[in-house]
C-alpha cells in the first residue's frame, strides 16, 4: 500500500504487489548539499545552496528548505538569493561528490550486477536475478536505503516499477527519503493523473504546445488521437509520448553506458553583443568539444548549438553532417552557420553551448576525407597540449583570450529532453 501526504510526495508504507516490478531507480536526495552537510551538521534544516557566487554563478544544488522559496538547480545564483535572501551558499567540491558517488554505486553493485549509472547521483538497477539472495524488489529497495544511510550518512529515494520510465517517475514522487512501488497492474492508474511535465521529453515549450490542445495530464495524452498529437509536437516526439503515456517502455537496464553527447557551454560575465566576440567564444567551445572527442576516441555526426539570450530565452539548433567528425574546424563551421540565424542586431547573448551528438567510435574513414589535413594538425596540437599543458597551442583568434567565457563547463552526458533546463543535482 502507498500513501500521499499533503504535498505531492507519495510513498509505499505496507505490503504491495512487487512480483512484476524488477526495475529500480535510485536517486540521491539533494546530493551535493547533503554531502556538504555531513561536515557541517549545524546547517541542517537551513536553506543551503551549492554553486558559484561570482559573476553569473548558478545553483548546482539546493536543500529542500531552499526549494520552498522556489529555488532550484541551474537557476542563476542572483535570482536564487533574491527569492531566498537568507540562503547559505557553499562552494562545491566535485572530488568529494565523486568519492561518495563511488561508495553509493558500490552498494548498488553488491545487490545486483545489473546497474546502469545515469549520473553522479542516480542509477537504474535490474534485480530480477537478485531475489533469491536479497529478497523481493521492495525488500531490496529498503535494503538500499538503509545501507546508503548507514554507510554514507546520506539519504536516497527509490522507485520500483515494471519499467525504467515508471521507476524514475516513482522515485521523484517519493522524494525526499522515500520509496514507492508501482505494481505493474496499477501502472496506468499511477501515471494518468500526473501532469504532462512528468513525461520524458516534455519541457516548458512542449508543455505549452500540449496545453494549447487542452492536454494537461498524462491521461489526456494517452487518450489523444495520434494524428492530432503528431500535428502538435511532430511524429517522433508524439510516438514517444504516446508510448510513455500508456506505460510502454521496453528499454532494458544496460551495463554498457555509452556516452550520447559531448558538450561544452559557457555563461558570460556580461551579455555579449559583439558578433566577433560571440564567434570567438564559439570557436573556443568547438575546439574544446573536438579535443574531448579525439581523447575519447569518438566522432559526432550532429552538431548542436545552444544559445541563451539576456532575457533567459533559450534556443537550440542542430545540423547533421554527411560524415561524423572530431575536427574543431568542421564543428565550428556548422555551429557558426546555425548561429547566423539566431544573432541579429541588438541581440544580447548570455550563454553559448556547443555539443556533438550521434557519437560513434572513430577509425572508420570515408573514401575522401575533406578534413584529413585539419584532423592531422589538430592531433598534433593534442600531442603538444598533452606534453606542455592546455593553452600551449590554440587558434590564433583565441590567443590572449580564454576562448570560452567566464563560467565554463564541460561534460560527457546522456541526452536531456530537448527543452529540459534541469541541472545536474535535481534530487
Amino acid at each position: 500500500m502507498s500513501k500521499q501526504d499533503g504535498s505531492s510526495r507519495q510513498v509505499t508504507t505496507g505490503p504491495v504487489d512487487d512480483s512484476a516490478t524488477p526495475i529500480l531507480h535510485v536517486d540521491m536526495d539533494a546530493f551535493f548539499v547533503s554531502v556538504e552537510l555531513l561536515s557541517r551538521p549545524e546547517l541542517r534544516g537551513k536553506p543551503v545552496l551549492v554553486g558559484g557566487t561570482a559573476g553569473r554563478g548558478v545553483v548546482s544544488a539546493a536543500s529542500y528548505e531552499a526549494r520552498r522559496f522556489g529555488v532550484n538547480s541551474a537557476m542563476p545564483m542572483s535570482v536564487a538569493l533574491q527569492r531566498c535572501p537568507n540562503a547559505i551558499v557553499l562552494r562545491g567540491d566535485y572530488r568529494k561528490y565523486t568519492e561518495y558517488s563511488k561508495r553509493v554505486m558500490a552498494i548498488l553493485g553488491d545487490l545486483t550486477p545489473i546497474v546502469e549509472p545515469l549520473s553522479i547521483d542516480e542509477a537504474f538497477l535490474d534485480v530480477s536475478g537478485a531475489r533469491r539472495l536479497h529478497g523481493s524488489p521492495a525488500e531490496i529497495a529498503w535494503t538500499i536505503r538503509d545501507r546508503v544511510r548507514t554507510e554514507t550518512g546520506l539519504a536516497c529515494s527509490v522507485g520500483v516499477a515494471a519499467s525504467k520510465y515508471v521507476a524514475k517517475v516513482a522515485s521523484s514522487r517519493a522524494k525526499p527519503d522515500g520509496m514507492l512501488v508501482v505494481p505493474a497492474a496499477e501502472t496506468l492508474a499511477f501515471l494518468h493523473p500526473l501532469p504532462v511535465s512528468a513525461l520524458w521529453g516534455v519541457g516548458r515549450v512542449t508543455e505549452e504546445s500540449l496545453a494549447r490542445l487542452g492536454l494537461r495530464t498524462i491521461g489526456d495524452v494517452a487518450a489523444m488521437p495520434p494524428e492530432a498529437l503528431e500535428r502538435a509536437v511532430g511524429p517522433a516526439l508524439a510516438g514517444r509520448l504516446s508510448r510513455l503515456a500508456n506505460g510502454i517502455d521496453q528499454r532494458e537496464v544496460s551495463l554498457q553506458r555509452s556516452e550520447r553527447s559531448v558538450g561544452h557551454e559557457t555563461t558570460f560575465g556580461h551579455d555579449l553583443t559583439d558578433p566577433d566576440e560571440i564567434r570567438r567564444a564559439l570557436l573556443g567551445l568547438s575546439t574544446n568539444v573536438a579535443a574531448r572527442l579525439r581523447k575519447a576516441g569518438l566522432t559526432g555526426r550532429t552538431v548542436v548549438l545552444k544559445l541563451r539570450y539576456g532575457d533567459f530565452r533559450t534556443v537550440t539548433r542542430s545540423r547533421t553532417l554527411g560524415e561524423p567528425t572530431d575536427v574543431a574546424r568542421r564543428i565550428y563551421e556548422e555551429a557558426a552557420a546555425a548561429l547566423d540565424d539566431l544573432v541579429g542586431d541588438g541581440a544580447r547573448v548570455r550563454l553559448i553551448g556547443v555539443r556533438a551528438e550521434q557519437l560513434r567510435p572513430s577509425g572508420g574513414t570515408a573514401l575522401w576525407d575533406p578534413d584529413e589535413e585539419w584532423r592531422d594538425a589538430e592531433r598534433t596540437i593534442d600531442r603538444v597540449v598533452a606534453k606542455f599543458g592546455r593553452g600551449a597551442v590554440k587558434p590564433a583568434a583565441l590567443v590572449g583570450r580564454d576562448g570560452s567565457g567566464a563560467v565554463a563547463g564541460a561534460r560527457f552526458r546522456r541526452p536531456l529532453d530537448d527543452d529540459d533546463e534541469s541541472g545536474p543535482d535535481r534530487g
